[in-house]
């Protein structure tokens, strides 16, 4: 009995064995069964630069397989260029340790977060999926040789309008971009276009005239302006923008700007940034006629055979050379103002200045065309705009100063007509206590223009509801203020500045809340460049115009002499850009 028992005992524990085995094995099974997430499709919601950001992301078992991005607000080519890079880097590493797109931090970290939030749902280990040791690798791909009949180095808003004319004028067409995103200084653009005797002015009762845009140009240009370049400007600018709107770009809206006799900087209906509306339609256009843009290319050395530019080297995101063969080249790489070491250069006393310019405007396509035999024109010619961020160099529209902002120094106390040139507003700001003041709104004027509300959703502003309490916000004396407003306020009624002989007096600004923005003047724009003819082609120093080559934009000289009137950078790239395009299809051989 003791030995059956014993048996027993032993049969006994060898099933429990066995079942706690396959228990264990099927729960083995299951977790082998279950995988990286639960399959499906799970959305994200975070916020990025313009507004809310939505993901949604479909996964199978143990694969990112799908990331679509709602993200309506973003700065259309910024957002784009963020969305389709991470989105891309995200699935074919299966990995969220991706970089931040540069130019892009801000709708960058919007996308992660709310890719993030969808994959949480979806019973991902977020921290592995952070770990870069976890990342997939992914095959380099070179890029190969190319051959086009125009290739277009830049793809800010003077590359975008040569690359379409060239293109619809049926040339085969590729832009180059040694950022990881369209647009250059043109996403930065917040002011409007600049033109004269135009339609939209005859349907606003605004009585202008190209021959007074001209004048008040070389006046602001210190009468250094090139005149043949100066009337190509004014005489196409208003073609300029019908072509825009024909596009869609929506520009309706005119108000004045520092510098004009007259409102003429037309932007659109709702006051919005110029930039993102003229780099949006332009890129959906050349998306249309399917032109190329490679991103993250850069040129690096213009390619001559008997005196003729007939290409590029270049080097693409790998670093890897390629050549890109051409009948035409076209140079729309903008100005230096983010090379410090240039600008310093050529204005030594501008050392230490913060810049409005992206981290692509460097120069490099001045330096390509002078290895070439390229002249200068005014290259010492660095323009500081008044009103940008003390701590980021963001910059903020003059429109706001058309339309009514004042500004007061830390002593509470109006220093000057707002609107005189950008050149002089920023001496007479650079003379005050820390070299700062602060633009003076009110709320309805943040009804009436989208930029200045947008400065004050991103925080750029300081609220007050009465005077006295935004000058206790900003640490300046209330009494003072007030005071500096009721005078304002009286020369507005009265039709008269006397204090500083402001000609265009719109609001009173006697109605709160009230709001401040600090600003002091940053390196903005270069004025010098590239010596052009009025068909862009590019010259020697010999006056001659280089073969194959042609220009446009911030890297050309001339076009505003010793400043630039504000409104007229975004004339000058779509004209000149546009006539780059034409001249350079019609004289391929």
């Amino acid at each position: 009995m003791r030995k059956k028992g014993l048996f027993g005992i032993l049969i006994l524990g060898l099933i429990m064995l066995l079942v706690v085995g396959c228990g264990q094995e099927k729960t083995a099974d299951k977790a082998e069964e279950a995988g990286k997430f639960t399959p499906g499709t799970y959305e994200g919601t975070s916020s990025g630069h313009g507004g809310e950001i939505t993901a949604k992301v479909t996964v199978s078992k143990d694969t990112i397989e799908k990331i679509d991005i709602s993200a309506d607000n973003e700065t259309g080519s910024i957002g784009d260029g963020a969305i389709s890079q991470l989105t891309e880097e995200i699935i074919n590493t299966q990995s969220l340790a991706v970089d931040a797109v540069s130019g892009a931090s801000e709708s960058s970290a919007g996308i992660l977060e709310a890719v993030t939030l969808a994959l949480e749902k979806a019973g991902a280990d977020i921290t592995a999926l952070k770990d870069a040791a976890n990342k997939l690798a992914v095959e380099e791909k070179k890029q190969e040789d190319i051959t086009v009949d125009v290739v277009v180095v830049g793809s800010g808003g003077a590359g975008l309008s040569a690359a379409v004319e060239a293109k619809e004028a049926g040339k085969s067409v590729v832009v180059l971009e040694k950022m990881p995103i369209i647009g250059g200084n043109t996403n930065r653009a917040t002011g409007g276009i600049n033109a004269a005797e135009t339609t939209i002015q005859e349907e606003n009762g605004i009585k202008d005239s190209k021959q007074t845009f001209y004048d008040d140009t070389l006046k602001g240009g210190h009468d250094k302006n090139d005149p043949e370049l100066l009337q190509t400007l004014v005489d196409n600018a208003p073609e300029a923008i019908y072509w825009l709107n024909d596009m869609g770009a929506g520009i309706s809206r005119v108000t004045l700007s520092g510098g004009a006799t007259n409102p003429r900087i037309h932007t659109p209906a709702d006051g919005s940034p110029i930039g993102p509306v003229v780099v949006n339609v332009l890129s959906k256009k050349l998306e249309e006629l399917d032109v190329d843009i490679l991103l993250n290319t850069t040129a690096k050395k213009l390619i001559e055979k008997d005196g003729v530019v007939v290409g590029v080297e270049a080097v693409d995101k790998n670093d890897n050379p390629f050549t890109v063969n051409a009948k035409a080249v076209i140079l729309a790489t903008g100005g230096f103002g983010a090379n410090s070491e240039m600008v310093e250069q050529y204005r030594p006393e501008l050392k230490g200045f913060s810049t409005t310019n992206h981290a692509g405007a460097t120069g490099s396509g001045i330096i390509m065309a002078q290895e070439v035999g390229a002249d200068l024109m005014q290259i010492e010619e660095i323009q500081i705009h008044p009103t940008t961020d003390p701590e980021t160099g963001y910059l903020f529209t003059e429109g706001l100063r058309g339309d009514g902002a004042i500004l007061v120094n830390k002593e509470g106390k109006r220093f000057t007509d707002e609107l005189l040139t950008r050149d002089v507003v920023s001496q007479n700001i650079l003379k005050q206590t820390d070299k700062m003041a602060y633009l003076i709104v009110n709320q309805e004027m943040a009804e009436e223009n989208a930029s200045l509300a947008g400065y004050i959703k991103d925080g750029y502003a300081t609220k007050g509801d009465d005077l006295a309490s935004l000058a206790k916000e900003i640490g300046i004396d209330a009494a003072t203020l007030e005071s500096t407003l009721k005078t304002y306020t009286q020369a507005v009624k009265n039709g008269k500045d006397e204090e500083f002989g402001r000609d265009h007096l719109t609001q009173t600004l006697e109605n709160g809340p009230y709001y401040a923005i600090p600003v002091t003047p940053g390196i903005h724009h270069t004025m010098g460049g590239l010596k052009i003819d009025t068909q862009t082609h590019v010259l020697n120093k010999e006056g001659k115009a280089i073969s194959g080559l042609y220009a446009a934009g911030e890297l050309t000289g001339g076009v505003h002499g010793g400043n630039r009137i504000g409104g007229n950078a975004v004339a000058d790239i779509i004209v000149f850009g546009r006539i780059a395009g034409q001249t350079a299809a019609k004289e391929l051989k």
